[in-house]
């Protein structure tokens, strides 16, 4: 594809974005002083529920007063034929949840089965695949973020439990990768990962991070993280300051979707995320 020059790729890449899913360049002041989440999408990633199928993560959803969500493969499997996904959808619709993205899935550079997965968040009607793409798949990414309109937003995943880092585990790697590449092709943020990154002494922090990608964020999962004790926790009790990423996504006008994700407590994680969600709406009040 052609390439984009350094002097202008910043203004190309947030034109781009916002004419690919004709989203305002930021959100209306009045829409945003309305609204409890700032102006800002706010879903929960669907893994949360994964003890729960589809219509019960649906209303636990809804009970936690969120309208969107990124799905994963349990509760909306790859393999869905076309009356699947409207049943799906019809479900969504009753809950009052509208699919935003999907993921994390991974991408190869088999053409063919990558277009098979842009066909489903098509059916699906999803903005954004959250993803762990192979190095050498960008070239048949390319190609379909600009034919679908679907963004790809590399995910970290922090340490792999062998005492090693994810390929993809800072903002800085992601960028380098993709600088050149479409201006869909961008990153999911995981501030849970970039937390636990400090375990094997990369200490990354989150609202940097977002700086880092610019124009090229497309989603967040925030999460809260104790590296004591290793696992998930409540928005504010680990290493997360919630209202310095927010601040950092309006500086560099996000306009994708963030997704509450909580991967303890996973037989009842809602108590947790409702939790989470009121820490969320009590950072935007700082942001006035």
């Amino acid at each position: 594809m052609k390439r984009i020059g350094l002097l202008s790729r910043r203004g190309f890449l947030e034109a781009g974005a916002a004419a690919a899913f004709g989203w305002a360049v930021a959100p209306a002041t009045a829409q945003a002083a309305a609204d409890p989440f700032g102006g800002f999408i706010v879903g929960v990633q669907s893994f949360s529920f994964r003890n729960f199928d589809l219509e019960q993560a649906l209303k636990r959803t809804q009970d936690l007063g969120l309208r969107y969500a990124e799905f994963y493969q349990k509760h909306v499997p790859l393999n869905s034929t076309p009356d699947q996904l409207r049943s799906i959808l019809k479900l969504c619709r009753e809950y009052d949840v509208t699919p935003i993205a999907f993921g994390v899935q991974r991408f190869t550079k088999d053409h063919a089965a990558n277009q098979k997965l842009f066909e489903f968040g098509k059916a699906l009607g999803i903005r954004t695949f959250s993803a762990d793409p192979d190095p050498d798949s960008f070239d048949s990414l390319d190609k379909l973020c600009e034919e679908y309109k679907i963004s790809i937003a590399i995910h970290p995943h922090g340490p792999t439990g062998k005492g090693t880092l994810h390929r993809w585990y800072s903002a800085e790697v992601i960028l380098a990768a993709v600088k050149d590449h479409h201006p869909l092709i961008g990153s999911c943020l995981d501030t849970g990962h970039l937390i636990r990154a400090e375990q094997l002494g990369k200490k990354l922090d989150p609202a940097a991070q977002v700086r880092v990608m610019g124009a090229r964020n497309f989603g967040m999962h925030l999460k809260d993280h104790d590296n004591a004790r290793k696992t998930d926790v409540v928005y504010g009790k680990g290493a997360l300051d919630v209202p310095a990423v927010l601040r950092a996504l309006r500086e560099v006008k996000f306009q994708g979707y963030i997704s509450i994700e909580y991967e303890a407590n996973p037989q009842e994680p809602s108590p947790d995320i409702k939790a989470c969600v009121e820490v969320f709406k009590e950072a935007v009040k700082k942001l006035a």
